[in-house]
């Protein structure tokens, strides 16, 4: 069994007031400069964010997975005011003029740490430094402009096997039932080396359509835990992920729900041939 497997329970956290089961996202985010609006993702993002209040219940707060923070060990974010990180160059001013001044939560950060730390031999630490980088913001922007549910990050061990990841994040399942919007950001497909700045959103090499095309299987089936074995995938998995880090957040959001719970894909579609920005909704009811 994993040293992970432990439920948690939900009477076990206090700063977060039970709710009806939020949804779980996972995002293709891209390019930077899909942020900066005028293109279907941005648009696709502000579509999810007009449903709170309406489809679903207004977060307590949002639990963020990026691909963009990898440390050794795993961390949450737990200041009073994240900053906004600009982590990325050679793009135009305008996208590095960008913020998102959502608040943090140290209450609920420090309770999450607690509450894992007493299950795992590797536990969550709580970070003062780090704040909201560009695979948070980018997405969190058009969805909720006004930035005010608080948003912890969380970040991901990149020395711990696929399989550690997605056993740790099944005891942040429950959390879904205490108001929390789990958000993971990165892309099912993500070659920078293969970029071709031509291609059309239609078009994609061929490896990179079997590879993303394979794992929606394996989400459409169900079989979620397939997810984790990626690597199996030989090649094709190392051509589609040179560096699997834009993976590994779809493993966390496969993690919080239930292998029957219908999903739908939307951004089906391809940045320069290499970087796949199928998105992911489950809990749409």
């Amino acid at each position: 069994m994993s040293q992970f497997s432990a439920p948690l329970a939900i009477s076990e956290f206090e700063s977060l007031r039970p709710s009806e089961r939020m949804p779980v996202f996972f995002l293709g985010h891209g390019s930077p400069m899909n942020a900066l609006g005028g293109n279907e993702y941005y648009r696709s993002w502000q579509t999810l964010g007009e449903k709170f209040g309406s489809s679903w219940p207004v977060p307590q707060l949002i639990l963020c997975i990026s691909a963009h923070w990898l440390t050794q060990g795993w961390w949450l974010t737990a200041m009073e005011q994240p900053k906004t990180i600009h982590d990325f160059g050679g793009f135009p001013q305008e996208l590095f003029d960008q913020q998102y001044p959502a608040p943090g939560a140290p209450a609920v950060a420090r309770e999450i740490s607690r509450l894992v730390r007493q299950r795992a031999s590797a536990p969550l630490g709580l970070d003062m430094q780090w704040g909201l980088d560009h695979g948070a913001w980018s997405v969190l922007k058009p969805m909720f402009p006004a930035a005010n549910v608080p948003v912890i990050q969380l970040s991901m061990d990149y020395s711990r096997p696929p399989a550690d990841h997605h056993a740790l994040a099944r005891q942040l399942k429950v959390l879904r039932g205490r108001g929390v919007l789990i958000v993971a950001s990165g892309n099912t497909v993500h070659n920078l080396g293969q970029m071709q700045r031509g291609a059309a959103g239609n078009q994609a090499f061929d490896w990179a359509l079997e590879f993303d095309q394979t794992i929606a299987g394996y989400v459409q089936q169900g079989n979620l835990d397939a997810l984790q074995n990626f690597q199996k995938l030989g090649t094709l998995a190392t051509m589609a992920h040179p560096s699997y880090e834009h993976l590994l957040p779809l493993l966390y959001a496969a993690a919080a729900v239930d292998a029957s719970e219908p999903v739908r894909f939307f951004n089906t579609s391809y940045q320069f041939g290499a970087i796949a920005m199928r998105s992911m909704v489950w809990g749409e009811g």
